[in-house]
């Protein structure tokens, strides 16, 4: 008997969880800088790419609750998501409907002054968000984030970055969607 191959390897076991951050130091506003990913999508509609901030909330010391505010059709919406712990720290489980739309979410590193690079991957494929505690971050910091990318086999032409301006703060509640985005 032959003994199968094992699974090929998910691009996001090779990448390491920020060591020693604490949740709590997550907290709070973060604003959406960059992302890169292969998604059709946001390369068909990266000229209508929207303002997005997020609000991390800790819960139980160890899950996150994360409320996401963009512009969809100039409405403000707030995205609710929970991101539940994983076998490891600084990596998390988005659970959506049914087990195909589960995304793995792992803190690649962080700066909880400054910066926040997130790993997402659902199914094969990965993406990369970058956050700033501001709309602006540093070049070193961009820098940091495109060597990220790259390390994942995407590259600037699916990099995207998004506006400083016209940020949402807050949605009424016919505006509040729970779930992914």
């Amino acid at each position: 008997r032959r003994r199968r191959p094992p699974p090929p390897q998910s691009p996001l076991e090779k990448v390491a969880a920020q060591e020693g951050l604490s949740l709590h130091q997550l907290s709070g506003k973060w604003f959406l800088v960059g992302m890169a990913s292969r998604c059709s999508y946001l390369a068909e509609h990266s000229h209508q790419l929207e303002a997005t901030t997020v609000t991390v909330t800790v819960l139980d010391g160890q899950s996150l609750a994360i409320s996401t505010f963009r512009k969809l059709d100039r409405m403000c919406w707030e995205i609710r998501q929970h991101y539940l712990p994983a076998q490891a720290p600084g990596r998390f489980l988005l659970k959506g409907e049914g087990e195909r739309s589960k995304v793995d979410v792992v803190v690649g590193e962080a700066d909880p002054s400054s910066f926040l690079i997130l790993y997402y991957q659902k199914g094969r494929s990965i993406s990369v968000k970058l956050y700033g505690r501001t709309s602006l971050v540093s070049d070193a910091v961009v820098d940091k984030f495109e060597q990220r990318v790259r390390a994942v086999g995407l590259s600037e032409d699916v990099t995207y970055y998004f506006p400083t301006y016209g940020f949402c703060d807050s949605a009424d509640e016919f505006h509040v969607l729970d779930g992914e985005l």
